[in-house]
């Protein structure tokens, strides 16, 4: 289920400037994913049809197998998204009236917000994925759309960067022993996302200097 990827343009607008919780920034990264990669997919559908760029197929057939799935998969993770942060408001609203009503609801707002936090680590993931393929599509891809493989860059990037916002807060939410792994791949993923935005973006100008 995509519901923003059912939405119009401007609905989706409105929805996000709305004063309701949902969507929020972390719907918005996952959309930029999936907006980063049709871009991406763009340039390399261009690679593809033409002889003159035989020698970008490679790269191109490989951001293209990344870059696909992501069209529909940006759209699930923006549900899904505002789907964990709804669960945990709703951990939150448990009554807690007595001891063992007060641990329920403690044991639930930490499940829920690890489940929150999850949710736009695999935003960022896949926001690197699509990254790592796109320096060699810059480099030998259509030349003509080499400002296209930029702004998806650009997006890519800001998808990672903005996902790992949101796993960064809900993680300095529950206990340090809760949490562990989804910590240390956060820094990981944003250590890379960092070099690989430069890479693309030092590509691309590069390519539009020759």
């Amino acid at each position: 289920m995509s519901i923003y990827g059912d939405m119009t343009l401007d609905e989706y607008r409105d929805a996000l400037s709305s004063s309701e919780p949902t969507p929020g920034g972390g719907t918005a990264a996952a959309v930029a994913l999936s907006q980063g990669a049709a871009l991406a997919v763009m340039v390399c559908n261009l690679t593809l049809k033409s002889d003159k760029w035989e020698d970008g197929w490679v790269a191109a057939n490989e951001c293209l197998s990344v870059a696909n799935p992501l069209l529909e998969r940006g759209h699930e993770l923006a549900h899904e998204d505002a789907h964990s942060f709804d669960g945990v408001m709703d951990a939150f609203r448990m009554p807690k009236s007595n001891d063992e009503e007060i641990e329920l609801r403690r044991a639930a707002i930490h499940s829920g917000t690890l489940e929150a936090a999850n949710v736009p680590l695999q935003t960022a993931k896949l926001a690197l994925e699509l990254l790592e393929s796109l320096p060699a599509l810059a480099q030998t891809g259509n030349s003509n759309a080499v400002t296209d493989v930029g702004v998806a860059g650009l997006l890519s990037s800001a998808a990672c960067k903005g996902a790992l916002f949101n796993v960064e807060i809900n993680l300095n939410s529950i206990p340090t022993d809760m949490g562990m792994e989804q910590r240390e791949e956060m820094n990981a993923i944003r250590e890379k996302c960092q070099k690989l935005s430069r890479s693309v973006m030092q590509t691309v100008n590069e390519k539009m200097r020759s």
